[in-house]
């Protein structure tokens, strides 16, 4: 298998990003996949570059993974930090190094803007991404994810 590239996302990624993001949906049992949702979110982040990052890997001229971060200022740090929002690889490339090239990526961004510290939540029944994560040196913590949602009509 050849080289993927790692570049930022442009507004004609958006397409493949949705798919990606389908996809990582069907792990995650807190979200639903809802098209219209995915792509005002991803436009909204295209749209800030200053404070949220879209990174894609791509092989042979098509997008293959996805990483997604926007910059929130922690009081613990006293500063900037990153909230890793979503990461995701395509089956057939997954295990081939495109996920980690892509969390490296976005760490050189988050570092370039200042950020002290990166977060993510990750589904605690994805065993495989929580395996993935922990070889990429992320540690849980003794926090937990609590949600409330204040619209109910859009979910």
């Amino acid at each position: 298998m050849g080289q993927s590239i790692i570049r930022k996302a442009n507004s004609s990624d958006i397409d493949a990003l949705v798919e990606l993001l389908t996809t990582l949906f069907t792990l995650e049992t807190d979200f639903n996949s809802n098209t219209e949702f995915q792509k005002k979110g991803l436009f909204l982040m295209l749209e800030r570059p200053k404070e949220c990052c879209i990174l894609v890997a791509e092989y042979n001229n098509k997008v293959i993974g996805m990483c997604t971060g926007q910059l929130l200022i922690s009081t613990a740090v006293g500063g900037l930090k990153l909230l890793v929002e979503d990461v995701v690889v395509n089956s057939e490339h997954r295990g081939s190094g495109v996920g980690s090239k892509l969390l490296s990526k976005i760490q050189k961004w988050a570092i370039s803007c200042g950020a002290k510290r990166m977060d993510l939540l990750a589904d605690e029944d994805n065993t495989p991404a929580l395996n993935f994560y922990s070889k990429q040196n992320w540690h849980t913590t003794k926090l937990i994810a609590l949600q409330k949602k204040i619209n109910e009509t859009i979910y």
